[in-house]
């Protein structure tokens, strides 16, 4: 499994627009709104790296309200419970 965080900039006004529209890729498992330098937040997981690109590149970074975004491969990680 290859899993990546995307920190997201959207177009102003445009927030709620875009959680939603994440909140409907299957492979996006969480989505966040938050306030600060980024809009939201995606943790997104695939079966392997091809796909994972191709699920950012294609699905989420070609989004109209989409303004910039910022991917973190995770390399390895921990989840409490």
């Amino acid at each position: 499994m290859a899993s990546a965080i995307v920190l997201i900039n959207v177009e102003i006004g445009e927030e709620e627009n875009a959680f939603n529209k994440l909140k409907e890729i299957p492979e996006v498992d969480e989505v966040y709104m938050v306030y600060g330098v980024y809009d939201l937040i995606a943790k997104v997981e695939a079966p392997d790296m091809t796909k994972l690109k191709e699920i950012i590149a294609d699905k989420i970074r070609r989004m109209p309200a989409i303004r910039s975004t910022l991917t973190m491969m995770v390399v390895e990680g921990y989840k409490k419970g």
